[in-house]
């Protein structure tokens, strides 16, 4: 056993999922910087860093697989991999000055986070349709402009949204880890 959690308020199992929640969101985010920059700037490890980044859509629907089987989670998986393989279009859109490749990326990109948010309250009755889509369309506009302060060089308004798109990733981590606990309590007792 932890010696760094009270068993009498959280479970081993929810801290584990919580942790694992929060990690496949950092990674998200992360990998998604690191996707934009070697995209914007044409670096070498452009094909490796978005591979990586493509693999984080596994990593979170495996998370789900415990809870909720197989085709659940290849469903989930492949959702936020549409919802990947879109942001880099745009980038690319983008850096190419083709607005109205943007525009199509973007409305995709939007209408993908309204599938995901769907998704995830159809699976889980305490997961809030619209209050998730509210979080997921910030995530995705802090994202956007993440991407352009990158294109732009203006790497200090980069960094800025960054820290908000990481605080905006937590919470979701954590609406999707505290949905699951109250859905499966069984699985989270003390």
């Amino acid at each position: 056993m932890n010696p760094w959690f009270n068993s009498s308020c959280i479970s081993e199992q929810e801290v584990r999922l919580k942790s694992s929640m929060r990690l496949v969101w950092e990674q998200h985010v992360y990998w998604t910087r690191m996707t934009i920059i070697s995209l914007a700037f044409n670096l070498p490890d452009v094909d490796f860093v978005t591979a990586r980044l493509l693999r984080n859509a596994t990593d979170m629907g495996n998370l789900l697989k415990p809870f909720y089987g197989n085709k659940i989670a290849a469903r989930f998986s492949n959702l936020i991999r549409e919802h990947l393989v879109i942001a880099v279009e745009l980038v690319k859109a983008a850096k190419a000055g083709n607005q109205k490749a943007v525009a199509d990326a973007e409305r995709r990109w939007y209408a993908n986070g309204e599938e995901i948010a769907d998704f995830l309250s159809t699976i889980n009755p305490f997961i809030s349709e619209n209050e998730f889509k509210e979080m997921f369309f910030e995530h995705l506009a802090l994202t956007t402009s993440e991407a352009v302060f990158i294109l732009q060089k203006d790497f200090k308004a980069s960094i800025a949204v960054f820290d908000k798109i990481e605080a905006e990733a937590l919470q979701m981590a954590d609406t999707i880890t505290a949905a699951i606990v109250k859905q499966f309590p069984k699985k989270f007792q003390v």
